[in-house]
């Protein structure tokens, strides 16, 4: 049987390791413990306590849920606003890795001052060794790539502004 000291430094050795969950078996006692990882917390969270259980969100996201404009766009004032209403955000719709090609050699997908339609393949976040192929969602011209290729990125961060037509 394990005693609490050595579950302890098993905790401590997995905490301070690359790796994400450890098996150990002895005389018949099994022990499984996992990394948790952090769920991004949102200003507008319900004051209760989120899940276990989180479900992955649905890969379309709400039009114009996180607005980011350009820099350039943000020291035109009061111009500003009125483009606000012409851009689009195209958000993360989970926690994974942003690549922006379909594999290491291959040309990204799309460039700024690209043309994409709705059903545009943006990019490709990776979660969980499965490949998910981001859409644009809108029609529009991609104004700026806010995400680096091979980043981690999380749910609900921004990863193209793209003007609509």
């Amino acid at each position: 049987m394990l005693k609490v000291q050595e579950i302890k430094e098993l905790i401590r050795a997995l905490d301070q390791s690359d790796v994400d969950e450890l098996k150990f078996e002895q005389d018949g006692t099994k022990l499984v413990l996992k990394k948790q990882q952090a769920i991004p917390v949102q200003v507008q969270a319900p004051a209760s306590p989120a899940p276990a259980a989180v479900s992955q969100p649905p890969l379309k996201q709400v039009e114009n849920a996180v607005s980011e404009a350009p820099a350039a766009e943000k020291e035109a004032g009061s111009e500003s606003k009125a483009n606000d209403d012409k851009l689009h955000t195209i958000t993360s719709p989970m926690v994974g890795t942003f690549y922006a090609a379909p594999s290491p050699d291959a040309d990204p997908y799309v460039a700024k001052g690209d043309q994409v339609k709705e059903e545009s393949v943006v990019c490709i976040v990776e979660a969980m060794k499965l490949m998910n192929e981001i859409e644009a969602e809108v029609n529009g011209k991609i104004v700026d790539i806010l995400a680096e290729n091979g980043e981690l990125v999380e749910y609900g961060q921004p990863l193209f502004v793209v003007e609509l037509s």
